[in-house]
């Protein structure tokens, strides 16, 4: 049980970023470019990038371990390991998820000055942000056909 309320908990954590990432990209230009920025697309760009990060963090390294320990002894398993199971579970494949990884590598770096790859970058984190939204609505979906 105290598994359950732990998932339930992360899940809930999930959705919360999930929901603040779609109310911030609603505020965005996109296709992004250097001459959109100001003080407020700054601003926005903060929390997005600080809701995926945390997102993105929160999924790799407490979600994803907590679903998984429900079907699988994940004890000492490492995290290319769980990849793997998750795949096996149709939930994401490693590639999927050290795209997602590489993006948050580097939107996590401050930007001082937006440069054309940084933006390049923008424009693909926007293009890409369901992807990890649908891993966690297929986790989600999982939990609810077992009534968790």
């Amino acid at each position: 049980m105290k598994n359950n309320q732990r998932l339930s908990g992360y899940m809930k954590e999930a959705n919360l970023h999930i929901n603040r990432l779609k109310k911030t990209l609603k505020a965005l230009p996109y296709p992004f470019e250097p001459k959109d920025l100001d003080e407020e697309i700054l601003d926005k760009l903060d929390v997005l990038a600080f809701r995926f990060s945390k997102l993105q963090s929160l999924v790799g390294e407490k979600l994803f371990r907590e679903y998984l320990s429900l079907f699988y002894d994940v004890e000492g398993k490492s995290f290319l390991e769980l990849l793997k199971l998750l795949e096996k579970e149709g939930i994401t494949d490693i590639d999927t998820w050290s795209e997602i990884r590489k993006i948050r590598n580097f939107i996590s770096h401050d930007y001082p000055l937006i440069d054309e790859e940084k933006v390049k970058a923008i424009n693909f984190l926007i293009e890409n942000l369901n992807i990890i939204f649908e891993i966690v609505e297929k986790i989600e979906s999982r939990l609810n056909e077992i009534d968790l």
